[in-house]
């Protein structure tokens, strides 16, 4: 996600052709911008990544890069702006003629479907499509793994069960949706949420035709109602996509479709990947996680003009679980925090540009809300404060400090090198903290279950969080709400479950105006920093490449700081 941003659209025609020539036009100038403008169509388009998606069915994938490229084949109602930075964040009409008309009491959404919206063998597609797709999002039995957020608004007391299990004749018996027609599609939400049509933009509010619905198996090959469809795809291999003959550009205001073709080749080994991407093999890492240090290096110092340097959304923080003594004590908490070294923390996590700038608050910069102002613990200065530090154990009962345990997972190596900066910087004010190193892989079960956390002693967890949309309801509510305490999975670490705090969530998710609920979740976002109940370590930024051939390219907050895939051409 970016800080510096420029109002200049990406895809609406207004940006100057500068003939995509090849060449790499500099660092940064797809962070804000749009790099290369270019409007030339064909070519094949060659991503290369080390992870598979999760899933590239609509309603099961939760992967940030899975999002941003599903929008080669699906579409939905509603999507991201397609333009840089936080103009991304605006959504726009996709297959809707508009934005949806909202009732006076801010509960229900009608939206008609644009002319020409088809699947790929030609068929329209209709609101019925559009509700069964939704509808899919229930029936975690058989397609679990995808966000819940429409489900949670439409159905909070999850009566429905999905199609698979729905006794009607049609398979639509979900009462929240109405389709009267196959252009009409009504959402009727039991109380206003201001975030609604950001959860509409997913790709688990995209259609999904009943007689290609292969339940599973649906994401080995979606069918598609994008400019692209699947030609082949392999499981940890790679996957193609061609043009879609049957995509109609004049229902499709958003994507330019400039590519022939679409690759990506799945890679075990990150280091010969970033190799690869500098020779010029490839055009993009898909993940977008960042260049490892060697290639980082010979990039920053050989290819500067083709790297980008974006915000991600992510917060990297520590996480105090009041379960566990002594961080039931707010002056523990704050003990640790003024005792972090906040630029050793930074440098563990790759450094001002491959980790990040020093997090203040627990609301990154691309969220409404955000303050940059705003340092209560005067994170900024980048030094611990061993005077404040030893006050706030004094205050705590413990003067000559205590002993606690850092939960780490240990497939994350820059997690495991903040894991030991704070380790050594807390001793030198008497706190003694032990590394655990787990099984990442099994991190839901383990720190995401709060009676397992108490049972290890984890008074330090290290983790990282990105929003689903950027908003407070979107990045805070989740590791902050009461109510999103769970008994695995759990993201809300601390266990914080502070009525004051629920209550300002509530307010701002009811706000539809985005700048009056980014108050709201400001005051939250205080109540939660103030507390000391976590430790940002940094607003995580990436150094991503971007191959010489890309035209059309930029970074958007809407998918992290990964650059808008649907927008992107190549120079044949």
């Amino acid at each position: 996600m970016v800080a510096a941003l420029v109002g200049t659209a990406a895809c609406g025609g207004g940006g100057k052709d500068d003939k995509g020539d090849g060449k790499a036009p500099g660092f940064n100038a797809g962070v804000g911008k749009v790099a290369n403008a270019s409007e030339k169509k064909g070519g094949e388009l060659k991503f290369i990544g080390t992870q598979d998606a999760d899933s590239w069915d609509p309603q099961r994938g939760y992967y940030g890069f899975m999002w941003d490229f599903a929008r080669y084949y699906v579409r939905t109602l509603v999507t991201p702006k397609p333009a840089p930075g936080r103009e991304s964040s605006t959504v726009v009409p996709d297959m809707a003629t508009d934005t949806g008309k909202l009732s006076a009491d801010k509960k229900t959404y009608t939206f008609t479907l644009r002319d020409g919206v088809t699947w790929e063998d030609g068929q329209p597609v209709t609101s019925r499509h559009v509700k069964y797709g939704i509808e899919r999002t229930w029936a975690t039995d058989k397609i679990s793994g995808g966000p819940t957020w429409v489900q949670q608004v439409l159905d909070p007391g999850r009566e429905y069960k999905g199609p698979y299990k729905d006794t009607s004749k049609d398979k639509l018996g979900l009462k929240a949706i109405e389709t009267p027609d196959d252009k009409t599609i009504i959402f009727k939400l039991p109380k206003p949420n201001g975030d609604f049509l950001q959860m509409l933009a997913m790709p688990a509010a995209a259609p999904v035709r009943p007689d290609k619905d292969t339940v599973e198996k649906y994401g080995q090959r979606p069918f598609s109602n994008g400019p692209y469809k699947f030609v082949s795809y392999t499981t940890n291999k790679g996957l193609e996509l061609t043009r879609n003959d049957k995509w109609d550009r004049k229902s499709d205001q958003v994507r330019k479709a400039l590519p022939d073709k679409i690759t990506l080749k799945l890679t075990t080994n990150a280091d010969d990947m970033d190799s690869r991407l500098i020779a010029g093999d490839y055009d993009i890492d898909i993940n977008a996680t960042g260049m490892g240090a060697a290639g980082r290096q010979k990039a920053m110092q050989s290819h500067k003009a083709n790297v980008d340097n974006p915000q991600t959304g992510f917060i990297r923080y520590a996480a105090f679980p009041k379960s566990v003594a002594p961080f039931d004590n707010e002056h523990c908490r704050k003990a640790v925090i003024y005792g972090a070294d906040h630029t050793s923390l930074q440098t563990a996590r790759g450094g001002p540009m491959a980790g990040g700038d020093i997090g203040t608050s627990m609301l990154p910069p691309a969220v409404k809300g955000y303050d940059p102002g705003y340092d209560p613990f005067q994170l900024k200065q980048g030094k611990p404060d061993a005077a404040k530090a030893k006050e706030e154990l004094k205050a705590c009962g413990k003067p000559e400090g205590f002993k606690t345990t850092i939960a780490v997972r240990n497939n994350k190596p820059a997690e495991v090198a903040t894991a030991e900066s704070l380790q050594a910087s807390l001793k030198k004010v008497g706190i003694d903290a032990d590394i655990d190193q787990y099984d990442g892989a099994q991190a839901s079960g383990i720190v995401g279950a709060p009676k397992n956390v108490k049972g290890k002693n984890y008074g330090i967890i290290i983790f990282g969080w990105g929003a689903d949309f950027p908003s407070g309801q979107g990045f805070l509510q989740p590791v902050a709400d009461g109510r999103f305490i769970q008994e695995s999975g759990n993201q809300n670490y601390p266990e914080l479950n502070d009525p004051e705090i629920n209550k300002l969530f509530d307010q701002g998710i009811a706000e539809t105006d985005p700048e009056k609920a980014g108050k709201i979740f400001q005051e939250a976002n205080k109540k939660v920093t103030e507390g000391a109940w976590y430790l940002p370590f940094t607003y995580e930024k990436n150094i991503i490449w971007r191959s010489s051939r890309l035209t059309n390219v930029y970074t958007a907050d809407s998918y992290n700081g990964r650059y808008d895939y649907s927008s992107i051409g190549v120079v044949k």
